[in-house]
């Protein structure tokens, strides 16, 4: 049922209520029916309104004596109550702006962000693997290193005894190559930086070098005597590490490839890298060291390590150069150390530290954004995305159901590609740049090469 409708005969002449003070406050009929009150106040009323609003601040004046006594002063020179003559009195003096603030606009906040603020993330990070791959036969083995992602986008992945290659961009999967023999498997694979060629290492200590555009077997090099984990390349110079302890350079483009032999561990070597300027080479191992080596014309004899950092209290297989600091190092322990460790390698000192509550098997520099990402096993089996320098995390990122074995990254620094014990291998679409810093990172890279062929001519 509807309410019957009322009607209101809103009165003709204005009710006048008498104030305290004297004065008059009139009451005006409303198109509801009720009356809402508009205060009149004299022209004396508003001089001593704005009085009260301009004056300097006494702090005497808060005192409930002198309170009394100027209240009765204005009410007998007056005739009204200064208290219903103050409009939005604030008392007291507004703080002093903080030492080094502008503000020209009158309207702006300083930009400045207090110590230890944490600016929230903007971009979309997904949650989820863009795409997820069956692994079966994958080596549960921390110490190995089985899947590199090339300048070519294509994905080389070891299953057992057998190389797989997927093309990113068509979904092939081709077989590159598999072992002869039942009880050799592949332990290790690199890809040269620009090109083709890929370096494989195998249990029966070979390393072989294969075309992957013609799927050709090119050269097997045999100089270790022991399993090899872990491969890196600098421009001709294949660096291979092994089980021993020791590290031998191999220049592929020479009969006689074995040039150099670094020995600076006493146990197995998991961690491998080339800087990208090819001035330093670090190398992790099972003794929980990390050394970095220079760069040396490459001849007979042994060499001494650069520096060698002794904090870490597990294996360090995870190192990893910042692409735009090139003497940054990250370095990442085993269960029993969990840490993330920044280094100056020109200074030997430690510039961050970060206990990630897991182990850590792989760690990345995103060359998109000022970032990196870890890869753990026990006991989060995560992998986490951290700002650099202030080593907050940006974001964690759950998929794998065990131990996330290594890390590798697409070739525009987009994607991420990790390969777990649990026998499959996710990609990550981590990195995405919006659509105003792609085209900055265009402008920027076309600036570059044309300064480069300018050089050239």
């Amino acid at each position: 049922m509807k309410p019957a409708n009322r009607s209101h005969s809103p009165s003709k002449t204005p009710s006048k209520i008498p104030s305290k003070s004297g004065s008059k406050i009139q009451s005006y009929p409303t198109k509801a029916g009720g009356d809402r009150y508009i205060p009149k106040r004299s022209t004396l009323q508003m001089e001593m309104a704005n009085f009260l609003l301009t004056k300097e601040y006494d702090p005497a004046e808060d005192s409930p004596t002198k309170k009394e006594q100027q209240k009765a002063c204005a009410v007998n020179l007056n005739g009204f109550d200064v208290e219903e003559a103050k409009i939005l009195h604030l008392r007291g003096k507004s703080q002093n702006a903080p030492e080094g603030y502008q503000n020209n606009l009158k309207v702006l906040y300083s930009q400045k962000m207090a110590p230890g603020f944490s600016r929230k993330n903007s971009r979309n990070i997904p949650s989820k693997p863009e795409r997820v791959l069956d692994a079966p036969e994958m080596f549960n083995d921390y110490y190995l290193n089985l899947i590199d992602w090339s300048s070519q986008n294509f994905l080389a992945v070891v299953l057992d005894d057998t190389v797989y290659l997927w093309n990113y961009g068509t979904r092939e999967i081709i077989p590159l190559l598999q072992t002869e023999h039942p009880d050799v498997y592949i332990s290790s694979v690199s890809w040269i930086k620009d090109g083709d060629y890929l370096a494989v290492g195998t249990s029966s200590a070979e390393v072989q070098l294969w075309d992957a555009e013609q799927q050709k077997h090119l050269q097997t090099m045999t100089s270790h005597c022991v399993c090899v984990g872990t491969l890196s390349w600098s421009s001709c110079i294949l660096s291979s590490g092994a089980r021993t302890g020791h590290i031998h350079h191999h220049n592929v483009r020479v009969a006689e490839h074995h040039v150099a032999t670094l020995a600076g561990h006493t146990h197995e070597v998991c961690g491998l890298r080339w800087s990208l300027d090819g001035r330093y080479l670090a190398s992790g191992g099972s003794d929980n060291l990390a050394n970095v080596w220079p760069c040396t014309q490459c001849g007979g004899g042994n060499f001494a390590p650069l520096q060698t950092f002794t904090q870490h209290q597990d294996a360090v297989k995870a190192v990893a150069w910042c692409p735009w600091q090139m003497n940054v190092l990250a370095t990442g322990g085993g269960t029993r150390d969990r840490h993330i460790r920044i280094w100056n390698v020109c200074s030997g000192t430690r510039l961050s530290a970060v206990d990630t509550l897991s182990q850590v098997s792989s760690i990345l520099w995103s060359t998109n954004y000022k970032e990196l990402i870890s890869g753990h096993g026990f006991a989060q089996n995560q992998l986490v995305i951290w700002k650099y320098p202030r080593m907050n995390k940006v974001a964690e990122l759950q998929g794998d159901t065990d131990t996330i074995l290594n890390l590798t990254m697409s070739p525009n620094g987009t994607a991420v590609t990790s390969a777990a014990a649990d026998e499959t291998v996710q990609v990550w679409s981590c990195f995405e740049m919006d659509s105003i810093k792609k085209k900055e990172k265009q402008k920027a890279n076309s600036a570059k090469s044309s300064i480069l062929h300018q050089s050239v001519r």
